[in-house]
């Protein structure tokens, strides 16, 4: 498996290769080899600065004679008008990195921001918001990193470091204990030891799972928060417990306020709005 480092290298190549392909013809027609210049990162939007360490890594690929100047960290609160970094080199190297750069720390500051606000909104609860696989491809590592920054938590990061039962493969195992039973049966013939997550939609399904044991933690999927307040006093702290599934900022304190240990927004990544910011010669 590739390591984030690695992951993060071949986007920014494959980014590069997308974006300028046989030559940046706009800058190379009008901008001198030897010219030299001065950017710096203006932030136009209240949130919270993300993927500085990224865009750093950005402009070193593409040219590694540029010197970068931070002056906001990941994490920093910013308001409009802040400069988050200055960056001096070759104008032409300036204006090839500017629009990923941008493209990266844009995203990743929205996602930053929109985390922040989740969390915030459950001060003084135990829940933590988890991120979810809706990510954009390619990008994953990216973002949720960025959830981080935000103070949120990475639920798995793919299909390989947890086993998440879901609907579809409970159906398609022919129901609860048989999905359970064969979980447990691969991870011992595989030698793996991974968490375990199982997700219910009624309190059926939950009971037969609280029969049958062998999970870490049951993922309440679309339950009402009143449904959810029950299932969490039926579980009775034996196992995790995780809601999912149509809930919004409006309600999400609501379920957090039943006790339930994570809750799960896909719209953290999946529709965020970037957080605007330019990359200005100064």
């Amino acid at each position: 498996m590739l390591s984030v480092d690695e992951l993060t290298d071949k986007l920014i190549d494959l980014s590069f290769a997308e974006d300028i392909g046989d030559g940046d013809h706009t800058t190379l027609c009008c901008i001198p080899e030897d010219a030299m210049g001065k950017s710096r990162l203006l932030i136009k939007e209240d949130g919270i600065l993300a993927g500085v360490e990224v865009a750093k890594e950005v402009f070193r690929r593409f040219d590694p004679e540029m010197q970068i100047e931070v002056l906001m960290q990941d994490g920093t609160r910013v308001k409009k008008g802040d400069v988050a970094m200055v960056v001096t080199g070759r104008i032409r190297s300036l204006l090839q990195t500017e629009r990923l750069m941008l493209n990266i720390m844009q995203r990743m500051s929205g996602i930053a921001t929109m985390t922040d606000k989740y969390v915030r909104r459950l001060e003084g609860t135990n829940t933590r918001v988890l991120d979810t696989r809706k990510t954009t491809p390619g990008m994953r590592m990216l973002e949720k990193q960025a959830v981080k920054i935000g103070g949120g938590c990475n639920h798995r990061i793919g299909l390989f470091d947890m086993i998440l039962l879901k609907d579809n493969h409970v159906d398609f195992s022919g129901g609860i204990s048989n999905a359970i039973n064969r979980c447990h049966e691969y991870l011992k013939n595989k030698g793996l030891d991974l968490k375990i997550e199982i997700e219910v939609r009624s309190f059926d399904e939950l009971q037969q799972v609280i029969d049958c044991g062998g999970v870490n933690r049951i993922m309440l999927d679309n339950f009402s928060v009143e449904d959810t307040r029950k299932a969490v006093e039926i579980v009775g702290g034996r196992y995790e417990t995780e809601s999912s599934g149509g809930i919004t900022f409006d309600t999400i304190r609501d379920y957090a306020e039943c006790g339930v240990d994570f809750i799960s927004v896909g719209a953290l990544t999946h529709s965020v709005k970037g957080l605007d910011m330019s990359f200005k010669a100064c």
